[in-house]
């Protein structure tokens, strides 16, 4: 596989989209100029961060997972600062925010963590942990025959 060095910053790029994707998705209030500075701003910080493709979907998967975190709490406030005494109905849509925005979250969160450790081993390391993680078979001795 050729590697180039406009690799890490076409993951970049797809991977502000995808960022800015869920932040409309979380946010449909989010006007398209919104959601063109949000996928401008994350691609700028993925292309800073990103040195490899692995970092750059670690800091977008951790993004995601802060976007659907972020999603329920802004749903409460906004709802909070209507009424104080919150209806039936409201109380859904908190809930509808909460659960899918929490299992997100996790979810998200725990798949950067992964790629972030990940990203942290030396490649060579990596490859030669693969070989040396089976030891070899051990020889077993016959008992010597009777004659």
């Amino acid at each position: 596989m050729v590697t180039t060095w406009w690799n890490p910053q076409l993951n970049a790029l797809l991977g502000s989209l995808v960022v800015a994707a869920g932040a409309w998705l979380a946010w449909d209030s989010l006007s398209p100029w919104g959601v063109f500075l949000v996928a401008g701003g994350v691609a700028g910080f993925l292309v800073w961060q990103g040195r490899t493709i692995g970092l750059v979907w670690a800091w977008a998967t951790l993004l995601l997972g802060l976007e659907s975190l972020a999603w329920p709490i802004v749903t409460m406030v906004q709802i909070r600062s209507t009424t104080t005494e919150p209806t039936d109905e409201q109380m859904g849509t908190i809930l509808s925010a909460l659960v899918p925005g929490l299992l997100s979250a996790i979810f998200w969160v725990t798949l950067s963590y992964g790629l972030f450790k990940r990203a942290s081993q030396p490649i060579a390391a990596s490859s030669t942990d693969a070989t040396d993680s089976h030891p070899p078979a051990p020889q077993l001795r016959r008992p010597p025959k009777k004659t």
